[in-house]
């Protein structure tokens, strides 16, 4: 069961915007930092996941275990969030 989820984008990143349709269509509440306008988050994201890109989603379940998904990667995120 999942407690929240959160997508580090930025504005022009075309697969951060099909993450949060994806979400979305399946009714999956996310918290969005966009680090285009919060820089000083960028370090937190670099080291959650290890890399530099953009989307980055954080899907925290109900014990606290984190799961980090890079990219646009439905192979992943979808049963992160089932």
């Amino acid at each position: 069961m999942l407690k929240s989820v959160t997508i580090f984008t930025t504005n022009t990143c075309a697969y951060c915007r099909m993450v949060k349709k994806y979400l979305s269509i399946k009714g999956v509440l996310y918290d969005e930092v966009n680090l285009d306008e919060n820089p000083h988050r960028r370090s937190e994201a670099q080291q959650l996941s290890g890399a530099l890109t953009v989307p980055i989603t954080v899907v925290t379940k109900i014990d606290d275990t984190k799961e980090v998904i890079v990219g646009y990667n439905l192979a992943r995120l979808a049963p992160a969030i089932a």
